[in-house]
């Protein structure tokens, strides 16, 4: 808890970065300011920085003392397409962007950490502070993968953090195994035959058919899949017509599935076919398919959870530390950098999450009780990993 107590003098100076930060939110891929402020953050502390990985992303390097061994830190930066609710002195000055999310207080964080590190370099090796672009559906931690991040910056591991509503300020919570869920779609188009809708006798009714497939659907995961595993399948479009009383030639259902583990992300999926199938054969209608992977479930691997539970107690205390709790069905692309190395993503408690305080919420707002926290989070988890002793 010492380390705690002299990180607050961070407390104001990293707030009024992530108010800077929220006021001015950027979407996937457009992070320009944010980068810049970023960057310049970094070049301030004498922090080796390099820009442009994967579009926009940051990453910067500090070394201290002579070991080879190096580990990651990640923050996302970029916002969400909201209209902001709030009208406190912070609020959006962007209409239709939003940081709803709070990937503003995951840079601010990881900024501040930055800012101990360099000032109090206590470790032995390489820290790389990963400043990710695009992290809510348009794939950031691929793109830096891909633009050479491992090869550039050979890391040990990899560590990344979330905010959460609902977990108390001042409480972290680590899951070893899966974390979030994989986040799949689907796309289904069904093509049946168009007619007057008061002689359905001539036609075949698509969107008939597509009533069938949705309550079908909903028995894939009820009859497929291990009680004892968790997927999520939710049609969420349906799209048919333009008239009252004309039966249309098409209808579209459209949704989403998720999963923990791939082999039950593919049972969901070959069960989903079959199903599509039988429904097309027993209406006679046409039905295609396309199921499209997304982001892959979240997984930490057990050793660097396990470590992560360590430094969570130093920084909150062994009450403050919850160990697998019930994983997310949210998703989150961090998972890639875990496909790559080892590593841990944790939850960090963000307070009450009752009305607007929820993710992707107009009335959002990051905590900033929790910046503190989050620091003291990534400074202990350096020195932890990179101990000089």
């Amino acid at each position: 808890m010492h380390l705690l107590e002299n990180l607050r003098a961070l407390h104001t100076e990293t707030t009024a970065i992530r108010r800077d930060i929220h006021a001015h939110p950027e979407l996937a891929f457009e992070e320009h300011r944010t980068a810049a402020l970023v960057a310049e953050r970094l070049e301030a502390l004498g922090i080796e920085t390099h820009r442009g990985i994967g579009k926009t992303g940051v990453v910067g390097v500090l070394r201290a003392g002579n070991s080879r061994r190096a580990i990651g830190l990640r923050a996302d930066m970029d916002a969400l397409p909201i209209q902001e609710k709030n009208d406190f002195t912070h609020h959006s000055r962007h209409p239709g962007r939003m940081h709803a999310c709070g990937h503003d207080g995951h840079t601010a964080m990881l900024l501040g950490a930055a800012a101990h590190l360099a000032r109090n370099p206590d470790f032995d090796g390489t820290v790389y502070f990963l400043f990710q672009p695009a992290e809510e559906g348009e794939g950031g931690a691929p793109a830096m993968i891909a633009d050479g991040l491992f090869e550039r910056f050979p890391m040990e591991a990899v560590f990344g953090l979330h905010n959460w509503p609902g977990l108390p300020v001042g409480q972290i919570a680590v899951h070893r195994g899966p974390v979030m869920a994989c986040a799949d779609r689907f796309d289904i188009e069904i093509r049946g035959h168009g007619a007057h809708a008061a002689m359905p006798h001539q036609g075949i009714d698509p969107v008939l058919t597509g009533a069938a497939l949705v309550q079908a659907l909903q028995a894939v995961v009820a009859r497929n899949v291990d009680p004892l595993d968790s997927a999520v399948l939710s049609v969420t479009q349906f799209h048919a017509g333009d008239a009252y009383n004309v039966i249309p030639d098409v209808a579209q259902l459209c949704g989403t599935v998720r999963a923990f583990r791939p082999e039950v992300e593919a049972r969901v999926e070959d069960a989903m076919q079959r199903v599509c199938t039988g429904v097309a054969a027993a209406f006679g209608a046409n039905i295609g398919f396309e199921y499209r992977r997304g982001y892959p479930a979240t997984i930490n691997s057990v050793p660097e959870a396990e470590f992560c539970a360590a430094v969570a107690r130093d920084v909150c205390g062994e009450a403050h530390v919850t160990v697998d709790p019930k994983p997310s069905m949210g998703a989150e692309d961090f998972a890639y950098f875990l496909q790559e190395k080892p590593g841990c993503y944790v939850w960090l408690g963000n307070g009450p999450g009752e009305g607007g305080c929820t993710l992707h919420n107009p009335h959002y707002d990051f905590n900033d009780e929790a910046i503190p926290y989050g620091v003291a989070y990534w400074v202990r988890l350096v020195q932890r990993w990179l101990s000089d002793a």
